[in-house]
């Protein structure tokens, strides 16, 4: 190391690979459904191994045949993140509109519904007019 040079910590950090049980995700995409169901927790097990009902499966093919860079809609909120999705973007249903959402390989095994949230969390504020006597008392810090 020449002298008077301080390597950073940035320099040294190296970004990490995305591993699955040991598995890399090109090796997890030349896996079968039926060997990466094996890598997976038991609901997601449990669900390949009973097959995926018609609407997973169109939306399996469309997500096949789409472009990675075209966002796809979808109101299959049960459908499950596979290796070959990462990278595309897909637009989820919530309910009320779609949120888009790129897929990343750390959602590998999880459902789509679990990214696009259906509730809203609601802040109240303080009592407003027509609240009863005794909810109108606000002590003064």
């Amino acid at each position: 190391m020449p002298k008077g040079r301080k390597i950073r910590k940035v320099e040294l950090r190296k970004k990490r690979e995305f591993m699955l049980r040991g598995r890399t995700l090109p090796e997890l995409q030349a896996m079968s459904l039926a060997e990466l169901a094996l890598l997976l927790p038991a609901r997601a097990r449990r669900s390949i191994r009973r097959g995926f009902n018609i609407e997973q499966q169109t939306f399996l093919e469309k997500i096949r045949a789409q472009p990675k860079e075209q966002p796809l809609r979808t109101h299959v909120r049960d459908a499950m993140v596979l290796p070959d999705h990462v990278g595309h973007r897909v637009a989820i249903h919530n309910g009320k509109e779609f949120k888009e959402v790129e897929i990343r390989p750390e959602m590998i095994g999880h459902y789509y519904g679990e990214f696009a949230l259906t509730r809203r969390f609601e802040k109240h504020s303080g009592p407003g007019v027509g609240a009863t006597r005794s909810s109108k008392f606000m002590p003064l810090k």
